[in-house]
């Protein structure tokens, strides 16, 4: 009984012990668990009200975007607009909005590519911009970035095998329920480009290696020229490109597609194109063409120049190695092109090397057309 007395108050004494500890306890740790709260808390709102201003100051900055945006786009939409209504002005004082049976007024489907899924319609002109809009073009095809960047083959083939080419019933079809577009560059750009990509930096065993060295063949070295005068490079010289392709003109043999006239190789006076984009804005108009086609979460504005380096950079160094009398003949072969898109010969001419015969220069100046077109000329 002793024993049992004795392990009763044991353990009374050790509740006892328990129970101060835990009082002690509560009384110390409690309020400064209360204290910490407290204090968290002050320092956690200025965090919180400055996530909110934050979120707002976003939301704000958003909305003030989308409306530098739509003021933006109303301006390009003013711009492009100006650029449809000289198109139509030029092609019916040119009469070029005449249906025909030559390579002016017949309307020429081949080189347009109609994306029925998104509604879209691009005639592809090489040498301006068309690397790139051929790549978005395959991107809307359903081909992967990296599937692109790995293919081996062409883009333009990658792109036929989704978008063959149209008939002209089904183009004309698509032209009533698509946004369609075209990308236009300075014709004597457009051709610098052209020639510095095919002919200066041609790829042994290609078409256009064999076409420079024809080029070489007939007009260095059939000239009647003093050896110590002939040119080294084992490519056309500029000058020799453009004799070459004057000749062809006045031959009415069909020139390269690289660098045949937009309106015959786009017949634009045969459509009526919702957007002419130029080089010179492209950013702009790229980003007006995908937001009216509400392509925005597919395609984004590009230039993805596949040349070497900016051709603008390279203008004057090129057409000082013409004589004015062959950009006047260039302007002759690329007029309609001029006239129809607005563009300027004054910055060209200039660069030219006066001739040594004066007569050159004035069978330049009044060398007729190319083309068979009998309606008046504007220049």
């Amino acid at each position: 009984m002793r024993l049992k007395r004795r392990r009763k108050a044991q353990v009374s004494g050790w509740r006892v012990v328990r129970r101060c500890v835990l009082f002690f306890t509560a009384v110390c740790v409690v309020p400064v668990l209360l204290v910490l709260l407290v204090a968290t808390d002050q320092y956690m709102r200025p965090v919180s009200n400055h996530q909110t201003y934050m979120q707002h100051m976003s939301q704000k900055r958003k909305l003030s975007l989308d409306v530098s945006l739509n003021q933006n786009l109303t301006q390009i939409a003013k711009r492009l607009d100006q650029r449809r209504q000289h198109l139509k002005k030029m092609c019916k004082l040119l009469g070029l909005d005449k249906i025909g049976n030559d390579t002016l007024h017949r309307p020429n489907p081949w080189e347009f590519l109609v994306d029925n899924k998104h509604h879209l319609v691009w005639c592809n002109i090489f040498k301006a911009a068309s690397t790139s809009w051929m790549y978005n073009f395959n991107i809307l095809a359903g081909y992967s970035p990296n599937f692109l960047k790995k293919s081996k083959l062409v883009p333009m083939t990658l792109a036929r095998q989704r978008y063959p080419r149209p008939s002209l019933l089904a183009l004309q079809k698509a032209f009533n329920t698509s946004i369609s577009f075209l990308i236009v560059r300075h014709p004597l750009e457009r051709l610098l480009s052209a020639y510095r990509d095919k002919l200066q930096y041609a790829l042994p065993h290609t078409y256009h290696k064999k076409l420079g060295n024809e080029i070489i063949m007939k007009y260095r070295y059939k000239k009647k020229r003093p050896s110590t005068n002939l040119p080294t490079q084992r490519w056309p010289t500029f000058s020799e490109f453009v004799d070459y392709l004057v000749d062809s003109a006045r031959q009415d043999l069909r020139l390269d597609m690289h660098w045949t006239p937009i309106v015959e190789f786009c017949t634009p006076c045969m459509f009526d194109f919702h957007v002419i984009a130029h080089t010179e804005t492209l950013q702009e108009d790229q980003m007006y063409l995908i937001e009216s086609a509400n392509l925005g979460d597919l395609i984004r504005p590009e230039w993805r120049n596949a040349g070497r380096g900016t051709t603008q950079q390279q203008v004057a160094k090129y057409y000082s190695q013409l004589t004015r009398s062959q950009i006047l003949q260039l302007y002759h072969i690329y007029s309609y092109d001029f006239e129809l898109f607005n563009y300027s010969i004054q910055g060209y001419l200039e660069l030219g090397m006066p001739d040594k015969d004066p007569y050159s220069l004035l069978d330049a100046i009044t060398m007729k057309d190319f083309r068979k077109n009998n309606s008046p000329k504007v220049y």
